[in-house]
This record gives structure tokens, C-alpha cells and sequence, in this order.
């Protein structure tokens, strides 16, 4: 019996520290978006660069921010119903080209489960309410 309760226990703490990471840091999210900053630019005064500015990204449909000029694959997406969540953000900065087909970022993604949970953490900081 003892040894069941223990075993709960460590199945509890261990439940908790994947949950935390999966929700990301988005203090470590800031470091990391540097990987993004030659494209991408988020927070006050955020302008389309090479890629979209990505203020209020999470939750936004796909190829819709207007003035950027998306793939046909992105607009495609979008239409298709691809909104950006955190698994649609986490699958797509894994593997961009793999995620969506003939999109534009020529990014080869973040291969770090942490740091793509993290850098969505620090992305959802931006939602525009």
C-alpha cells in the first residue's frame, strides 16, 4: 500500500512538471523569438517584414493578417480552416515546411520541445484583446 501511495505521488509531480513545461516560459520565449527576430517582429509598433508581424498570432486564422503578402499555401491553409493554436503553432515552428507545403519561411524550425512551448508562451503575450 505504501508503496502504491508513493508511486501515486511521483506520478503526480512528474504530471505537474509536464504540464508546466508544456505551457512554456515566456521569459525563456523572449531569448528564444531572437531566432525569429531576422523575420518576424512582435509588440508595440510591430511592422510585416519578411514574414508577418505575429501581435495576436495565437488563435488567428492562418494567411489572414492583412497587408502581408502570404504563399498561396498559407492563404490555402487558412481557408481551409488552420488556425493558429498552441498545436498548430507547435507543429508548424517544428517544422515549417513540413507543417504547411510550400509556404514562404525558409525557417528549418525549433526541434526543442521546450523552446517551441516556450516561444508560444511569449507569442501569447502579444494576443490582441
Amino acid at each position: 500500500m505504501k508503496i502504491a501511495i508513493q508511486l501515486a505521488a511521483i506520478a503526480v509531480v512528474c504530471g505537474l512538471s509536464l504540464a508546466a513545461r508544456a505551457q512554456g516560459n515566456p521569459i525563456k520565449g523572449e531569448t528564444v523569438f531572437k531566432k525569429c527576430k531576422i523575420c518576424h517582429q512582435i509588440g508595440d509598433g510591430a511592422q510585416n517584414q519578411v514574414g508577418p508581424q505575429l501581435n495576436g498570432v495565437a488563435g488567428r486564422k492562418a494567411g489572414s493578417l492583412e497587408g502581408f503578402a502570404y504563399s498561396p499555401a498559407m492563404k490555402e491553409a487558412g481557408e481551409k480552416g488552420l488556425v493558429w493554436s498552441d498545436d498548430s503553432l507547435a507543429k508548424y515552428s517544428e517544422n515549417p515546411r513540413e507543417f504547411v507545403p510550400k509556404n514562404k519561411m525558409a525557417f528549418v524550425g525549433l526541434k526543442k520541445e521546450d523552446e517551441r512551448a516556450d516561444v508560444i508562451a511569449y507569442l501569447k503575450k502579444f494576443t490582441v484583446k
